[in-house]
């Protein structure tokens, strides 16, 4: 399988978008500090993941949150009341 994937930053508030073939890997380095983009930002809770079949599909569903703004304003909506759990 293949992930796309929203984390949160606890202290920023901060929201990453990221696609791995293993999440709880990801998930983890992403905690650790592995990450160049987002070391300064941990730690971080996972709030929202899809599922793929295929790495492509997964590939373009993370392109189209980063680079349209319509897609990822929807999946914020859809998902407000994760992103706003605190902790």
């Amino acid at each position: 399988m293949h992930y796309v994937y929203v984390i949160r930053s606890v202290e920023l508030k901060e929201l990453y978008i990221g696609q791995t073939n293993d999440l709880k890997r990801r998930f983890v380095e992403h905690n650790e500090r592995k990450n160049v983009s987002t070391k300064n930002k941990a730690p971080f809770k996972l709030v929202y993941y899809e599922a793929y079949q295929s790495k492509s599909d997964a590939k373009y569903r993370e392109k189209q949150l980063k680079r349209h703004s319509q897609a990822y304003a929807a999946l914020k909506d859809r998902i407000k009341n994760s992103i706003m759990i605190s902790g």
